[in-house]
Order: C-alpha cells, then sequence, then structure tokens
C-alpha cells in the first residue's frame, strides 16, 4: 500500500466545506475536490466554491482549471486526481478528497472508464443520430442486448455506441473487459466517511444557502457566464442553480418563483445523492454532521 487518502463525501448543503478545512488544517492535509462544477473558472456562487479566504487556509487541487465552455470526463479527472495526489504526498503531505460529485466520486473506489479510443470521425457520425436512430444502430451491433443501458439517456447511449462502433465489440464483451480492470487507486488505502443530517435540518440549510447565493449575486454571475459561453456546455448550463437562473432571464421562469424553484430541484439532487452514496460506494461510515469533529471524522 502506497499510503492513505482520505475521502470525505455527502449531500450538498450537509457542511463538508468547513469540516474538510478544519481536519486538513489540523492533519497537515491539501484538499482534492470531487466536484464536477468546481473545474470551471467564474462558477463560483452557484456551486459554493471555497473562498479566496477559505483557501488560503489550506490548498486546493483542481478548482479553476477549466474554462466554463471547456469539458471534463472522468478519465480527465482520473489523471488530474493522480497528478494532484502525486504532487501532495511527494510535498508530505496528506490527502483529503472532498466533494458529492457521485461519478468523480466513485472513481476512487472502483473502475469508471474503459480504454476504448473514440476517433473524432466516430463521435461525429454519431452526434448526427437522434436517439432512436442511435438506439437502432445499438440494437444491430448487439443482437444479444444491451444490456441495463439507460435507453432514455440520449448522452448514455451516444457513448455507448461509440464504444461499439470505436471496437467493434459488443456492449457486453466491453463490460467483461471492464469488471477485470483494477480500481484506479487500487494501491492506496482509502478511508471514507459520508456526512449526513435529517432531512428538516438539511432542508433548512438548502434554503438558507439558496437565499445567500441570491443575495450575493447569483444573477449577476449567469449574464457573466452566459456571455463567456456558458450554453456552449451542456453539463455547466444544466446545472442547478445556473438552469433556473438562465429559464428567468429567458423568461421561462417567474422571478419570485427562482429561489423555491433552485431549492425543490437542489432537495432532489440530495435524495440522489444520497441514493447514490448507499448504492454505489462500497461500504462506509455514516457519521452525523453535528456530530463529526476533527477528532472522529476518520476511522483508520
Amino acid at each position: 500500500m502506497r499510503g492513505a487518502i482520505y475521502v470525505l463525501t455527502g449531500p450538498t448543503a450537509v457542511g463538508k466545506t468547513e469540516l474538510a478545512l478544519r481536519w486538513a488544517e489540523a492533519h497537515g492535509a491539501e484538499i482534492v475536490s470531487c466536484d464536477s462544477l468546481l473545474f470551471f473558472r467564474g462558477m463560483d456562487i452557484g456551486t459554493a466554491k471555497p473562498s479566496a479566504a477559505e483557501r488560503a487556509r489550506v490548498r486546493h487541487h483542481l478548482l479553476d482549471i477549466l474554462e466554463v465552455t471547456e469539458r471534463m470526463d472522468v478519465t480527465q479527472y482520473l489523471a488530474q486526481s493522480r497528478a494532484a495526489i502525486a504532487d501532495i504526498t511527494g510535498r508530505g503531505r496528506a490527502v483529503l478528497v472532498s466533494g458529492g460529485s457521485g461519478f468523480y466520486l466513485r472513481a476512487f473506489f472502483a473502475p469508471v472508464a474503459d480504454e476504448v479510443a473514440v476517433p473524432e470521425t466516430v463521435r461525429a457520425r454519431v452526434e448526427k443520430l437522434s436517439l432512436a436512430e442511435g438506439l437502432a444502430e445499438l440494437r444491430r451491433l448487439n443482437p444479444s442486448g444491451i444490456e441495463n443501458l439507460d435507453t432514455e439517456n440520449p448522452r448514455r447511449v451516444a457513448r455507448a455506441l461509440e464504444r461499439c462502433l470505436a471496437s467493434g465489440r459488443t456492449l457486453r464483451d466491453l463490460a467483461a473487459d471492464f469488471a477485470r480492470q483494477p480500481a484506479p487507486f487500487a494501491d492506496w488505502r482509502l478511508v471514507l466517511t459520508q456526512l449526513e443530517r435529517p432531512a428538516a435540518e438539511l432542508n433548512g440549510r438548502i434554503e438558507a444557502r439558496v437565499q445567500g447565493m441570491l443575495r450575493a449575486g447569483l444573477v449577476d454571475e449567469v449574464r457573466r457566464l452566459r456571455a463567456a459561453g456558458l450554453e456552449k456546455n451542456p453539463s455547466a448550463a444544466r446545472a442547478i442553480g445556473y438552469r433556473e437562473v438562465l429559464a428567468m432571464l429567458d423568461g421561462k421562469l417567474a422571478g419570485a418563483d427562482l429561489a423555491a424553484e433552485i431549492a425543490k430541484n437542489t432537495r432532489a439532487l440530495a435524495k440522489k445523492q444520497r441514493t447514490w452514496f448507499r448504492t454505489q460506494l462500497p461500504a462506509h461510515r455514516v457519521l452525523g454532521a453535528a456530530e463529526a469533529t476533527v477528532e472522529n471524522l476518520f476511522e483508520d
């Protein structure tokens, strides 16, 4: 084993940021972000990105590394995480991964991407197909079935079709190869804690966070990001807080309903995160955020 990587997760607004800062300060650690929106420069208020003052307390990695028009995928995230962790440990510091983005989080514990290289010509061909056309082609290439693919998700269907076309193999064969891959951080000791709060308490924190974001200038932030090309990046433009403000700016949502809509969608996100943590992560410690301290946060 190469050493320990400490991982702190939990639903949005549960209180990860301050606890992560205090634990990192106490243990000589640096923080590697595991939040799919903190990569983007300018997406600050709506993501509750650590402030300049918080970053001055503890060094953070993988914040503000992309323009809002650029894309990030799990393969890139793993490469960037590995580089950050090598840098941190090479300087004798401890590593704390903190965030709640499920797919990136799972990348620390299990394989999440295969090694199929998709040429641009294949990607361009698939992009021209409708969902129905893509599904028809995928079923033609997979006569024995398309496994448990979410057939209502255009992006998942497109990625599956790209991999079949690029490799000349079926989804079943690709899945079998994928299952034989080692976990990306199999040579590290991973120590995972999930923070939790009662639903009513978490909902109150969500409401307060939304109000705080709006007071801090979320609408103006979205206006600036739209001018910078936010909508060229569907993942960023669909993020909670940003999509609702865009709808309001386009006259599709009343300003009076903005806060309630963001809060409602944030509550739904927190519910999905809880399900993901329970079903997609290995058995791990769940700790009440109100009882969590620097001393009891992790069990070695």
